[in-house]
């Protein structure tokens, strides 16, 4: 068996920024590791309407993880927040104030629109920004209509929510909850998903994964540990392959 302890999925702490990431930044997270995305990537030029097909307005660099880049969905998360110049606005109006965002601000232009990213600790906001907004203006959020409004408003509402502690000062420290179980599936996930594309075995899959002590203790043809292997593997190629999108909230295709 190779030692694959030098390659870049065997480090578990090179994943833990996955604990953080909601479901559009996942959804990246899958997709750029596709190596039909890849391809097209690399041949952009000649394929301008390419990224249509994997549900995004633009392509984006593969290479550049969930921390570097935000790609824009089409068509837009319910947590993405609409931002518009409020026609009638009262005298004790909240305004649009740029600067006192909290953490790092992206602005990207997907083609059509302005979007804001901000992200701290923990938590990332996605606006998009009507073109007659300006700092200091007051402002009235937008939703689309949709059959199932419920759901859509609650999802806003969230957002609203990190708006009103996000208005304040930003906090010196920062104390991050408990990661729950399931981001913690989604890094085991993508670690073992990246060992497969990288040719490693289910037993060396597990060694990243879990330790060699782990290992020698409990794998064998109906171990519980090689089960779990081979579920983290599946699962990982089914997102990769078009589950991304349920992240994403983009409709499904057939295949990919």
């Amino acid at each position: 068996m190779a030692d694959r302890s030098a390659e870049p999925w065997y480090a578990t702490a090179a994943y833990l920024y996955v604990l953080h990431l909601d479901g559009p930044a996942l959804a990246w997270e899958y997709l750029r590791r596709h190596p039909d995305y890849r391809h097209d990537w690399l041949r952009r030029r000649r394929q301008p309407d390419a990224a249509g097909h994997w549900g995004l307005r633009l392509l984006e660099d593969p290479a550049l993880d969930a921390r570097d880049t935000h790609p824009a969905w089409f068509p837009d998360h319910d947590a993405v927040v609409q931002l518009y110049p409020d026609a009638d606005p009262p005298p004790d109006a909240m305004c649009f104030e740029f600067w006192t965002l909290p953490g790092h601000k992206h602005l990207i232009h997907d083609g059509k629109r302005l979007v804001l990213v901000a992200r701290w600790p923990g938590c990332c906001l996605r606006f998009v920004l009507a073109p007659g907004l300006s700092d200091g203006m007051a402002y009235a959020y937008a939703v689309r209509a949709c059959a199932a409004p419920c759901e859509r408003y609650a999802a806003l509402a969230k957002e609203l929510n990190k708006i009103t502690v996000a208005a304040g000062a930003a906090p010196a420290a920062t104390v991050r909850p408990r990661p729950p179980l399931s981001a913690l599936l989604e890094l085991h996930t993508l670690q073992a998903l990246d060992a497969t594309l990288a040719g490693a075995s289910l037993r060396e899959v597990a060694q990243g994964l879990f330790g060699a002590n782990a290992v020698a203790a409990d794998w064998h043809k109906d171990s519980a540990l090689r089960a779990r292997v081979r579920r983290l593997v599946r699962r990982g190629e089914a997102l990769m392959r078009g589950g991304y999108r349920s992240l994403a909230q983009l409709p499904p295709v057939a295949s990919q």
